[in-house]
């Protein structure tokens, strides 16, 4: 599979503090916890991973036709927003 990271997402990872490395490795073992399976041009989803101890949400959006991941963003969630296991909003 590659990954594509979008101009937006390097910018809030370097903000962030955050490697592709990391980025990658929580799309890959990470626990997804919200699909959005009409998103266009293909289906994302939201992923819960952790660097660190920090938590991380990254928005990817997968194209299966050609085996391509597209990171869209990347952020640690905000805990006024997000319940204690940055599962389900507020």
């Amino acid at each position: 599979m590659e990954y594509f990271f979008s101009g937006h997402v390097f910018k809030r990872m370097t903000e962030r503090g955050l490697s592709p490395v990391v980025i990658r490795s929580i799309v890959e073992t990470g626990t997804i916890i919200q699909e959005y399976p009409n998103d266009k041009p293909y289906p994302s989803r939201l992923i819960l991973g952790f660097c660190e101890n920090r938590p991380i949400h990254v928005v990817a959006a997968y194209d299966a036709d050609e085996d391509k991941e597209y990171i869209i963003t990347a952020y640690e969630p905000d805990t006024k927003l997000w319940s204690e296991g940055f599962t389900k909003r507020r």
